[in-house]
């Protein structure tokens, strides 16, 4: 008979976690008595980390007796108490090889619905005090999931578990956990998933996004879970590539062409791809590395860039140094915002130097000669002399069918003249974008300084769009995901404290960051966070793949093995240590 157990809760407090203070409410204890089941959780439980825990979607934790039993005796544990996966029920039956998406049941007075499977975090590893734990209940196939409160009621430990309703198309917790996880995403299971009215949101667009990839043929990684777009790579490591070109696009910026020694036709990128240029500065220090936007014509057969001259070892020795003839390492072209195909309209918002990754957008709409897409195209910049690719931009504006063009100077020079050289005196704002008819249904791609990325996001979501259709590019290290780290400072990046390692060579290239591996770091990750480089996490044990980063050169181990291998050219560095000599894109 299907029935309660016990009914757990548990509110948030701080635990020390590999010399951090981390808060999490996973740990949960068993009350007496009957509980109120509310809509957003049950009365007297929490949750630290509200981004992917509690909340209607996921109001209440259930985990089975049999999967208690089960780790008891594959990890050799004799006892468990019950709330120790974080459950608030534990419960007789409801296996999750048998409970469907869409399943009603009703509870003591409360009615519920099965709404997704269990979201592993390392926060069950570090209950268990077994790191591999989040990886270890998608792989034997025992999540456990949640439920929406239908029916708000009250619970307690011996209530009945009664079967009211089946979800539609019988979809279980355990298949549709393996369909986002593992490797396997035919197209059929992911088309039943998305017509599950009570599959919550997040899980909903996971599988709608591993749809759309599969429809485009897209093979490589894992759409669902990828905090960016798998694309191939088209080489490894880093080529030799000569500049045939170069043109000062303004009074800072600077422009390289470069092409194949060999004359022959460089792979066609994506436009707002980048690549990784290697430049020696210096014939007596290491190399540096710089990511650059492409933001030329995708299709060309040569690859343009876009230098600013901020002063640093790299642009400054790109502008002051690099000719043509010149030859530079560079990598393959590589980066996940992209111009999405379709015909509905986009907007392209850049600021200063943010233009490049927008301009090779811009080149790619108005070479389809088949398009009648709207397009707007919205600039700031100081004034007309920091205004790179003016004319360029116009040219191509008039060749779109549908084009509108919007340039914001900050502090118009004595020579501009509105509606000769810049359109709105002041900075870009949402309202402004609003004003020239941007429907809010468009695509938004964004690219330019941090206060200005940050303002405009603002405004975005005050208008309500859906956060779906926002697209940004950050010059420099990506932001961290660290859930439930308390406090986490952000120093900038350093070598790690200790004896310097012995082993092979890794680099973080965005954080200009060389030195030697070192076996008393279990993964790259932890490396990483020694050097305080930024980095993105969640599982640690190679499942989210929210620790996702682009392996520009060398090759890595992985222990554990991923459940969805990454593409190539991108590695899991939660999972992962060096192979060989290994250079990332952090």
């Amino acid at each position: 008979m299907n029935a309660v157990v016990s009914v757990n809760v548990g509110l948030p407090r701080d635990v020390e976690w590999r010399g951090k203070s981390v808060r999490t409410a996973i740990w949960k204890e068993p009350v007496r008595g009957r509980v109120l089941a509310a809509r957003l959780n049950l009365i007297g439980d929490g949750q630290a980390d509200l981004l992917g825990h509690g909340g209607e979607q996921r109001a209440v934790m259930v985990y089975q007796l049999a999967s208690y039993r089960y780790w008891e005796s594959y990890l050799r544990r004799p006892y468990f108490v019950y709330g120790n996966f974080g459950e608030n029920f534990t419960v007789e039956g409801l296996a999750d090889d048998e409970v469907c998406i869409g399943d009603r049941f009703r509870i003591g007075s409360a009615i519920f619905e099965v709404s997704q499977p269990r979201v592993t975090c390392y926060k069950l590893g570090l209950r268990f005090n077994h790191p591999e734990m989040p990886a270890l209940l998608v792989s034997h196939q025992r999540p456990g999931f949640y439920f929406r409160v239908i029916q708000e009621g009250e619970v307690g430990a011996g209530d009945h578990i009664e079967k009211i309703a089946d979800g539609p198309e019988q979809m279980t917790v355990a298949e549709i956990d393996a369909l986002l996880y593992s490797a396997h995403h035919p197209v059929d299971a992911l088309r039943r998933a998305l017509r599950i009215p009570a599959l919550s949101p997040g899980w909903h667009g996971s599988m709608r996004a591993l749809l759309a990839a599969a429809e485009r043929g897209e093979d490589v990684g894992n759409a669902g879970l990828s905090p960016t777009r798998a694309v191939p790579i088209s080489w490894r490591g880093f080529r030799p590539l000569r500049v045939i070109a170069s043109t000062r696009e303004s009074i800072d910026v600077r422009s390289f062409e470069l092409a194949a020694v060999d004359r022959s036709h460089l792979p066609t990128a994506l436009p707002g791809q980048h690549i990784v240029v290697k430049l020696r500065p210096n014939l007596d220090s290491p190399p540096v590395a710089r990511n650059y936007s492409l933001c030329g014509p995708t299709t060309a057969g040569t690859y343009t860039i876009a230098v600013k001259n901020e002063g640093g070892v790299g642009s400054g020795f790109l502008s002051e140094h690099v000719r043509p003839g010149s030859l530079l390492e560079v990598s393959a072209p590589r980066g996940s915002f992209t111009l999405a195909p379709g015909p509905g309209p986009i907007a392209l918002l850049s600021g200063g130097i943010g233009i490049t990754p927008l301009l090779a957008m811009l080149h790619a709409t108005a070479s389809d000669d088949d398009s009648s897409r709207e397009v707007w195209w919205f600039h700031s910049a100081r004034d007309s002399a920091h205004h790179a690719f003016s004319s360029q931009v116009r040219t191509l504006i008039k060749t779109l069918r549908r084009g509108h063009l919007c340039n914001a100077y900050s502090r118009p020079g004595t020579d501009d003249f509105p509606s000769s050289n810049y359109d709105v005196k002041g900075r870009l704002t949402v309202e402004l974008v609003q004003q020239m008819g941007v429907p809010r249904a468009a695509d938004f791609y964004l690219c330019g300084p941090t206060g200005f990325l940050a303002d405009l996001l603002d405004g975005l979501k005050a208008w309500q769009v859906d956060a779906s259709r926002i697209h940004t590019e950050v010059f420099g290290p990506s932001s961290s995901l660290v859930p439930g780290v308390v406090g986490a400072a952000s120093p900038a990046p350093h070598l790690p404290p200790g004896p310097k390692g012995t082993g092979l060579s890794v680099t973080f290239l965005r954080s200009g960051i060389e030195l030697c591996w070192d076996a008393r770091f279990r993964s790259l990750l932890e490396l990483a966070e020694a050097c305080s480089v930024s980095v993105r996490w969640s599982c640690r044990t190679g499942v989210c793949h929210n620790c996702e980063s682009g392996l520009i050169d060398g090759r890595v181990h992985y222990s554990p093995e991923p459940l969805d291998p990454p593409p190539e050219g991108i590695a899991l560095i939660c999972c992962a240590t060096p192979m060989t000599d290994v250079a990332l894109d952090l």
